[in-house]
């Protein structure tokens, strides 16, 4: 990808095969914004906070996650391959980021889908092999904390776009 030769798309790397990515809606850009800065001033010093940046999932996936807090360091040569935790957020991809928790459980203690559609945060959590074995639905009014940052607290409200 670093030749041009999808300059004008956007793709990822999943299984081994490139797939478009869906465009990104205003109620998208939204939360991912609002998340990227909540992350990035919390975290600032502890940990890398990458906005739609390449994940190495797998040997034959590298997803593009709308967040994903990893490990510092300045991955010049390499994409990091562990997260403390992926953040997708959702809307007419919702079927597509519920399939990618299996890309994720081996090397992502949480993944987070931001679902639009239903107004709520689904939290996956309990990895074991390519499966979470838990997952939690949080609404309005509720908060999440950031694993293995416990002081960083994110709330559902101040993430999903306001009600309209």
């Amino acid at each position: 990808m670093d030749l041009g030769a999808f300059r004008d798309e956007r793709v990822e790397l999943l299984y081994g095969r490139l797939v478009r990515t869906s465009p990104q809606g205003n109620e998208h850009v939204y939360s991912v914004r609002k998340l990227a800065e909540r992350l990035i001033i919390a975290l600032q010093g502890r940990a890398v906070v990458q906005v739609q940046a390449p994940f190495a999932a797998a040997d034959d996936s590298e997803p593009e996650p709308d967040i994903a807090v990893v490990p510092s360091g300045d991955y010049l040569q390499e994409h990091p391959a562990v997260a403390f935790l992926v953040i997708e957020v959702s809307k007419t991809s919702l079927a597509d980021d519920r399939a990618k928790a299996r890309l994720y459980a081996s090397r992502v203690p949480q993944y987070w889908i931001v679902n639009l559609v239903d107004g709520l945060v689904e939290v996956h959590r309990d990895p074991s092999g390519d499966r979470y074995e838990r997952v939690d639905s949080h609404g309005r009014g509720q908060q999440l904390r950031v694993p293995s940052f416990d002081d960083v607290v994110v709330t559902v409200d101040d993430v999903l776009p306001p009600k309209r």
